[in-house]
C-alpha cells in the first residue's frame, strides 16, 4: 500500500535542508512516492529578489538532483511572498499526502520574534504534518 504518493517538502535553502532531505528519501524509497521540494523566497528588494532566486535555484536543483540520484522522482516549486501564506496556497492546490519540514529549533524568544511557519501549518491543514527538529 502507497501511503504518501506525493511529499511537499518546503525548504529554506539552509542547512537543515540537509536533514529533511536524507529523511525523506527514505519516505519516499518505501512508499514509492513523487517529492515536490518547494521554496518562498521572501524578499522586499528587487535585488534581494533576484540574489535569494539565484541561490534558491542553485540549492534546490542540487537537492533535487541527489533525490533522483536515489531513483526518486523528484521536482522543484518554487514562490514568491509571504512563506506561511505560499506554502498554505500550495498545500490547498496540490495533491499531497504529506508535508516535511525541518524546524531550526528556536527558543520561544526566537519564535515570538520570527513567528513560526510550522506552528501555523499544525493550525490550518489537515493532511499529516512531518516536522524534524535539529540535532
Amino acid at each position: 500500500m502507497q501511503l504518501y504518493k506525493n511529499i511537499l517538502v518546503t525548504m529554506d535553502c539552509s542547512p537543515v535542508d540537509d536533514r529533511i532531505l536524507e529523511h525523506v528519501a527514505q519516505l519516499a524509497l518505501q512508499n514509492r512516492s513523487k517529492v515536490f521540494l518547494l521554496h518562498v523566497v521572501h524578499s522586499h528588494t528587487l535585488d534581494e529578489h533576484r540574489a535569494l532566486t539565484r541561490n534558491a535555484d542553485i540549492l534546490l536543483a542540487q537537492g533535487c538532483q541527489k533525490l533522483v540520484d536515489q531513483g526518486i522522482d523528484a521536482e522543484v516549486v518554487q514562490r514568491s511572498g509571504e512563506p506561511d501564506e505560499q506554502i498554505l496556497e500550495e498545500i490547498q492546490n496540490g495533491d499531497y499526502d504529506l508535508v516535511a519540514m525541518a524546524t531550526h529549533g528556536h527558543s520561544t524568544l526566537g519564535q515570538i520574534l520570527f513567528g513560526s511557519i510550522s506552528k501555523t501549518l499544525k493550525q490550518k491543514i489537515s493532511i499529516p504534518l512531518l516536522l524534524l527538529g535539529p540535532e
